[in-house]
This record gives structure tokens, sequence and C-alpha cells, in this order.
């Protein structure tokens, strides 16, 4: 798969024989998602298909305060394109094009830098400045720039469109199952490994405290079963929260990776979530801490011990 990135203007011409588009943020690269990159591939004709995605959120520039925690970094984005057979990722500086006018947009970036031939898009897709595109103007303005439109129905699960948002609300309060499901796959979380006070060697429980892109989401607070490392494969025990029976007062995500012995600092840990154990609580003594922690670890192993690292458990 090719990458394209920095400003636009310096990229030799990604498609010059044309091509099959698709263009948005694609956090999560939900089941949602994957249906347009279906569609994109399936109407692609022989050309190459093209995800246009973005830098960063467009809400990072023109709306910091309601900016959303993302679900997925944009290597991650970049990696998941390239398992569903992408052939073209272009990531478009959005400061870069915040300032076109819709019918600008689709004449100089859709048929001008991608030649696009087919553009396969959600009905809910908007664009240009100010969100005034829809696809009323794509279909208005496509035969005369030499494109066609593929309009993809939004995916629903239990009734519900799939989306971002959507997702975003189930991590957040801990449904990491039910945002799996949207998902098609695990919900991933990926931190570098970095010195923590020491304390859950000191209990006999030692963990691997990560250090977290703030920019993406982090699921509720509590305990989760997942499978862990840098490969991802290893089964592990999750806390999230403020270590309330210390004192604590800032987050942090630990990790005690079952039947695990090594040196992980500084490695990028991958977290790939299965289920969500319990709430976080604050016990009177440390026995009572130390009581739930195998107990939090023995439910661990049930849980994973029906699963493997990589089986598609989720509904497709």
């Amino acid at each position: 798969m090719r990458v394209l990135s920095g400003p636009s203007a310096g990229w030799s011409r990604p498609a010059p024989q044309g091509s099959s588009l698709s263009i948005g943020v694609f956090d999560g690269v939900h089941k949602g998602h994957q249906a347009v990159i279906a569609a994109l591939r399936q109407t692609a004709d022989g050309l190459p298909s093209v995800v246009v995605t973005f830098d960063r959120h467009p809400l990072t520039v023109v709306a910091p305060e309601a900016a959303p925690r993302l679900l997925t970094s944009l290597q991650q984005r970049i990696e998941l394109f390239d398992s569903h057979g992408v052939d073209v990722v272009a990531i478009l500086a959005f400061k870069e094009i915040r300032n076109l006018q819709a019918e600008e947009f689709v004449k100089e970036v859709i048929a001008g830098t991608f030649s696009a031939r087919s553009v396969a898009v959600g009905t809910d897709f908007r664009f240009g400045r100010d969100r005034t595109g829809d696809l009323e103007l794509l279909e208005a303005l496509g035969p005369g720039l030499g494109f066609g439109l593929l309009r993809v129905p939004l995916l629903e699960d239990g009734g519900q469109p799939i989306s971002s948002t959507a997702i975003r609300i189930m991590v957040a309060a801990g449904r990491v199952e039910e945002a799996s499901r949207a998902l098609g796959r695990p919900f991933e979380l990926r931190g570098k490994v970095v010195p923590g006070e020491g304390r859950g060697h000191a209990l006999g429980f030692p963990t691997a405290n990560l250090e977290l892109d703030q920019s993406l989401l982090i699921p509720g607070r509590g305990v989760y079963a997942a499978w862990s490392g840098v490969d991802g494969t290893h089964p592990a025990a999750v806390n999230i929260g403020v270590r309330p029976t210390f004192g604590g007062a800032s987050e942090v995500v630990e990790v005690h990776i079952l039947d695990f012995e090594g040196d992980l600092y500084g490695q990028e840990l991958r977290l790939r979530f299965q289920s969500r154990i319990r709430d976080e609580r604050a016990f009177g003594e440390v026995d009572e801490l130390l009581t739930q922690l195998h107990l939090d670890l023995a439910e661990t192993r049930k849980r994973l011990d029906r699963r493997s690292p990589t089986e598609q458990w989720y509904t497709p």
C-alpha cells in the first residue's frame, strides 16, 4: 500500500489513470467504514482504490473545545486501511483544505488531485467549508467532472447506526465488548511502558505502566481482561483508574501480564480489550485489595481461556 503525506503539492500524481475514491476521518475504521471500503474496492474496475483521510480530526482546528478523544491514532488507521486492501492512503493536512468551499473541494481535490472516476461515501458524508457539501452536490457535479457516486447505506447494530461517536460513548463507559462488535475487532490501545511507583511489584503483582497519547480515548475506569504485549498476544489484567485505595489522584493504565517475565521499559505495549471485569473500587485494607486482585486474575484467565488473541469472536 502506498502512503502519501505532507503538503499535497509535493505529491507525485496519486492515480494519473483515475481512481476509485473515498474521503473521511475514518476514526476507528469501524464496520461502517469497512462497508465503504468494500464498496470502494468493488467499484474500482481496475483503478487503484484511494482513501483520503486527514492528519488530524477537523474539530481540533475549527472547534478545539469540541474535539473528541480518538479511537485510533493515524498510524493505526493506516495499518487498518492496509489490512482491508486499500491501494493508496492519502493524508491531507486539514489546514491545507479547511477553507475550500464545497464546490472547490470537489473540483480541486476529488476531480483534480485524485482524478476520481468513482466516489464511494456513506450517506451522512459532508464536506467543504462549514460542511456545506453533501451527496446531492457530488451527484450534480460528478457527470461534468467525470466521476460517479456510490451512496453506501449506514450499517446498524441493534437498530442504531454504527458511528465513531457511538463507539466512543461505549468505550468511555467501559462497554468494550459492545464497542468491539461495532468495530469488527477488539478495541485496541497502545502506549509506551514507563516506570511507575513500584507498588504493584511490592504487592506481588508487577505492572507495566503506560504513557499514552492524550488525543486517544481510554476505556472507563475499572478492571479489564485483555490481550497485551508488544504483539498483543499475552493475557493480561488491565486496571484503569486513580488507585483510590492509595489515595491516588491522577488516572493511570496499569497492565499485569499473566505468566510473563521480562523488561518492557521503553517499548510500545498493545492492549486488545476483551471484556470488563469490574468497576474501580476503594478498599479499606491492603489485604482486601490483594484478595480482590487474586479474584481479578482468576476471572481474567477464565475469560481469556475462551478466546484466542486472533479469534474473530465478535458478530461479523
